[in-house]
């Protein structure tokens, strides 16, 4: 019975019984000299090692090592209990002592000749273990018996790299100082400064530093250690960074690190960078701004589409261009119906008459997303937005064509979504505003059509009665809100 083996006389009754089958194992697969590694009986175990004639049961020797009994480890190594028999994750005692922290153990281990640089099932050694607890007595025990200090995991990390991951300062010395590769890199391309950077740990980005970390090698992505620093908006190790980045491999890098301090809304870290010089007007590489559906390219768009007033305004009192996306951050501004930030683009010249290039019209794109906005209407048409533009109609009063339409008002053509309940109700005020800004015009048509099914709307057509240009909204106006419905649909 395994369960008996809890002391020396209950072993010795055990021992003596006939036909008692020591290496029989119970339904657990536990043998009695697991048991008693497991309870620490040390006197127990040399009277079952005397008692067997094999030492198949050896992993008895990593119970005891778990188990933290020094005694028991002692017993089975001199009675040569092989050290590097591994469990199922391919973890060998030496690699438990370690995860233990117990320097004792680790040095019998050594001692009786346990391999210092076996691997687990994810490639870690011994001292990958205890680098990651900062145990620097046990580092340097494991390095004087021969362990690789740039020996790489499954993934490629090295144990400096665990160091600087995981903030410990003191194991990276000793790292260092046994000859560690400071600039190595993971599998992915990241180094121990781009992954101290990543956690956050300051005392560790100064000392890789001052020790002439690269501060200009790029992972797989492509980012440097500055772009994940900007990322998670530590300020003081990005102020660390700043001297030792070159501005040329950023730029090379294909974003900017102002790209990801605005797309998260880090506004120290903007704030910094932009002090330091980086460029405000540096775009996404072709293939990064593919990554975005609305193709944004700017540190500016990404501030502006996250509602950000004060990153706008830094990045516009620094230099920023409102006028370099694709599509251009004021289409944004008006989208969101914010007006403190269509005013700041405004003032620092955005183009009031921005089109969008994937869907032109013969009218300003700004016009469009000023539907529910009225107010913003008006001060677009103040600061010089084009309404004349809007007045264009190739059939006057003559009849107009039939509209065809489609289930998906993404797909729509032009001059369909207009005659959807919900977007001919917006006709009568825009029309109104519009007039304000161009005279009288007569109006075409389909827009008497639209007008009439609103008796509010009567006054626009006396207003517009002095007839000078002929209006239709089916065929510019209306060609403007499917398009809204388009870029609606990206938000």
């Amino acid at each position: 019975d395994v369960s008996s083996v809890r002391d020396v006389g209950s072993v010795r009754l055990l021992v003596k019984q006939p036909g008692c089958n020591l290496l029989k194992p119970n339904k657990d697969g536990w043998m009695p000299l697991h048991e008693a590694a497991y309870y620490g009986q040390d006197q127990c175990i040399k009277i079952l090692l005397r008692g067997s004639c094999t030492l198949k049961e050896q992993t008895a020797l990593m119970i005891a090592v778990v188990r933290e009994h020094l005694a028991c480890v002692e017993c089975l190594l001199e009675n040569r209990a092989d050290p590097d028999i591994i469990n199922k994750e391919r973890e060998t005692p030496l690699y438990k002592a370690c995860e233990k922290e117990s320097p004792a153990m680790v040095a019998m281990l050594l001692n009786y000749g346990a391999s210092v640089n076996k691997s687990c099932i994810q490639g870690w050694t011994a001292l990958h273990e205890s680098v990651c607890r900062n145990n620097v007595e046990i580092c340097e025990m494991l390095v004087k018996a021969g362990a690789k200090v740039s020996m790489p995991n499954m993934y490629g990390i090295t144990p400096i790299f665990v160091a600087a991951q995981s903030g410990k300062v003191d194991a990276l010395c000793m790292l260092l100082k046994n000859g560690a590769d400071l600039n190595s890199q993971a599998a992915d391309g990241a180094t121990s400064l781009y992954e101290a950077c990543k956690n956050g740990h300051e005392n560790i980005v100064k000392f890789l530093l001052s020790q002439n970390a690269d501060a200009n090698k790029p992972g797989k992505t492509g980012q440097l250690p500055i772009h994940i620093a900007a990322q998670r908006g530590n300020d003081s190790i990005i102020s660390m960074l700043i001297p030792a980045t070159s501005k040329a491999r950023v730029r090379r890098s294909g974003i900017s690190p102002l790209h990801l301090a605005a797309e998260r809304n880090r506004n120290d870290i903007l704030e910094v960078l932009i002090k330091a010089g980086f460029d405000v007007n540096a775009t996404l590489s072709e293939g990064r701004s593919m990554m975005y559906e609305d193709r944004r390219s700017t540190a500016l768009y990404f501030a502006v589409m996250n509602n950000n007033i004060d990153a706008t305004t830094m990045l516009l009192k620094a230099g920023a261009n409102p006028n370099l996306d694709t599509f251009n951050p004021l289409l944004v501004a008006l989208r969101q119906g914010c007006i403190q930030t269509v005013i700041l683009l405004v003032e620092h010249g955005a183009n009031v008459n921005a089109n969008i290039p994937t869907h032109p019209t013969s009218f300003p794109a700004s016009v469009m997303f000023c539907i529910e906005y009225l107010t913003l209407l008006k001060y677009l048409m103040d600061n010089g937005c084009d309404a004349l533009s809007c007045f264009n109609c190739v059939y006057g009063s003559n009849p107009h064509p039939p509209i065809k339409t489609r289930n998906n008002p993404r797909y729509d053509p032009d001059e369909a979504v207009i005659s959807t309940e919900n977007f001919s109700r917006w006709a009568g005020p825009i029309i109104d505003v519009l007039l304000d800004y161009v005279g009288h015009v007569k109006l075409c048509a389909r827009l008497i059509e639209h007008l009439d099914s609103y008796h509010e709307w009567q006054c626009i057509k006396e207003k517009a009665s002095m007839c000078t240009y002929t209006f239709c909204l089916n065929y510019s106006y209306m060609q403007m809100i499917s398009v809204t419905c388009v870029f609606i649909c990206w938000f």
